[in-house]
Parts: C-alpha cells; sequence; structure tokens
C-alpha cells in the first residue's frame, strides 16, 4: 500500500488547486519551510512544472517529500494516460511518484487505470488511486480491478461529510482523502458558531477545529493556503483533541444549526418544530457539486485559453 500514507494522514499536506504559476513556486517553498512534507498537485492546476522547481530548490531530499498528482480526463485511456504520467514526472523533476489519481470518473478511467497499474509494477508510482469517485465507482474499482485503489480524494467537510463513503472505503480498505476540507468557507463555516465555541475551549481557531475533525475520522486532509501564515495554523494542529461529544457536535448540531440535514441525522435528537425539510440536504448538496464542476471547467478553460 502506501509507505508514506502515514504522514499524509497527519494533516500536513499543503494543496496547490488555483494557484497561479506566478505563486505557486513561492507558496510550495513557503509551505517546505513550515514542515509540510506532502504536496498535492494535478495535471489541470498547470503547475506541475513549478512544483518541481520549489521542491528542487529546496534541498530537501525527495524522499523526504510525499508527491501526489492526477491525470486529467483529456488523458484517459491506457497509451494517453501512460504518456501523461511520464510527462508529469518530467515536469516534477522526478523518477517516481508517490501517488497518482485518475481525477475524475470520465471517459476510458480502466484503460487510463491499467496503465497507472503498470507503472506501479514498475515502482514509477509508489501508489495509485482515484478522485472524485462517488461509492458506486469506487466499490466497482475495488472489486473489478487487479490492484484496488489505495485513495478516494472526494470534497469532505462539516457540511459535506460523506459518511456512507467513508464507510464503504473503510470496507476496502481505501484511505478516503477530503479536498476542500473547510467547505471553501460557504455557508459562513470558518465563523460557524458550534465550530467557534469548540475553538475557544481549546485555544484554537475555527479551521484547526475543522482539521482536527477530520483527522481523528481518519481522513487524509490537504488544506491548501497561499498565505504563510495561515500555514502554520493549519500545522499546529497535533496539541489538542476533540472530545467525543465534540465530533458529535460537529457531526450534527452543526448541520442542525445551518438548516442541513445529514445521513447520520438518525442519532441525533429530533427537534419537531426546527427539524428541517431532509430535502434540503440532497438539494445543498446538488448545489454545491453544480457550482464547484462550474467553477472547474471555468477555471480549466480559461487557463487553456491563456496558455
Amino acid at each position: 500500500m502506501m509507505k508514506k500514507n502515514e504522514s499524509t494522514g497527519r494533516g500536513r499536506t499543503n494543496g496547490i488547486y488555483q494557484v497561479t504559476k506566478d505563486e505557486c513556486e513561492r507558496c510550495v517553498r513557503d509551505a517546505l519551510e513550515v514542515g509540510y512534507r506532502s504536496i498535492d498537485t494535478a495535471q489541470s492546476y498547470f503547475n506541475e512544472e513549478e512544483v518541481g522547481k520549489a521542491i528542487e530548490k529546496s534541498g530537501i531530499d525527495r524522499k523526504e517529500i510525499f508527491l501526489t498528482s492526477k491525470v486529467w480526463i483529456e488523458h484517459f485511456g491506457y497509451e494517453e494516460c501512460k504518456k501523461s504520467v511520464l510527462e508529469s514526472m518530467e515536469k516534477l523533476r522526478t523518477d517516481y511518484l508517490d501517488l497518482m489519481l485518475l481525477h475524475q470518473p470520465f471517459g476510458d478511467t480502466y484503460g487510463a487505470w491499467k496503465a497507472l497499474e503498470e507503472l506501479y509494477d514498475e515502482g514509477k508510482l509508489r501508489a495509485i488511486g482515484i478522485s472524485n469517485h462517488y461509492v458506486d465507482r469506487m466499490v466497482e474499482f475495488a472489486n473489478f480491478t487487479r490492484v484496488k485503489p489505495m485513495v478516494n480524494q472526494m470534497e469532505t467537510h462539516p457540511l459535506n461529510q460523506q459518511n456512507n463513503l467513508k464507510e464503504w472505503a473503510d470496507k476496502y480498505d481505501v484511505k478516503l482523502e477530503a479536498w476542500a476540507p473547510f467547505g471553501e468557507g460557504r455557508n459562513g463555516l470558518f465563523e460557524n458558531k458550534v465550530l467557534r465555541q469548540i475553538g475557544e475551549k481549546h485555544g484554537k481557531t475555527t479551521a484547526q477545529v475543522m482539521l482536527r475533525w477530520h483527522i481523528q475520522r481518519g481522513v487524509i486532509v490537504i488544506p491548501k493556503s497561499v498565505h504563510k501564515d495561515r500555514m502554520i495554523e493549519n500545522f499546529n494542529v497535533f496539541d489538542f483533541v476533540l472530545t467525543d461529544e465534540e465530533m458529535k457536535q460537529i457531526d450534527s448540531a452543526l448541520l442542525y444549526s445551518l438548516g442541513i440535514r445529514s445521513a447520520s441525522m438518525e442519532e441525533a435528537p429530533q427537534q419537531a418544530a426546527n427539524t428541517p425539510d431532509p430535502k434540503a440536504d440532497i438539494q445543498c448538496r446538488e448545489e454545491i457539486e453544480r457550482d464547484l464542476y462550474k467553477n472547474l471547467y471555468e477555471q480549466l478553460l480559461e487557463r487553456v485559453m491563456n496558455k
């Protein structure tokens, strides 16, 4: 499996999604100076070269860094995928990658997966996985591939807890990795009363509380920031522990405070007059997903046009 999986699971990964070429190299070098040793990028971020330069200039032994990238859908299919992975390695200035993911569940994913399996066998990829694959596709991959996915990277945060996905991932020994672990601050998450009260008890920020919640659930986190002070803040989440009651508050009370119902609400106290419409959660998730993919493709189109 993933020899460095423990390090990524300790919350010390810096993501660089939507980080421009101009600031990417500086951002990665700042993260490495702070102490991060796991960097997450992707072909569709168009900044693999800058990541490679930053790692090389840092002087840190490559073996100490856990480097992740992702194959974009235009490179799916056996031959094209294999070629693109080797090109990514060249841009990143490395002869191996610690983790390579299939970025989306579209196109010839099985052809692409076969290419990843072969590169894994050759030692060029230390671990392989998937991204944005819901339960049905994840279970399908786990059952019908020679090498099952080791990671599934999904949007996961207190407003989109992925409880069902996490349950099935655990059954198949697939590590759940959270992108957007802060929910991109939607619905006022950083100012949320429940998170703020928990943070005050521990002398921590709401962001640190959210990261700690992920870690105690056994979820790998990728907090993204281009600000060094926030990188330091996100790094310092290992000197406190949330109580079982605080974990439950985030699991249920937080969602109730926003008028959202989660899949685990059966265990939450029934509040007859205040119980939200069960359709609210579905509607919220659909809106989040629609906005996410709209933003993703707008960003991708803009970068392609400006290349």
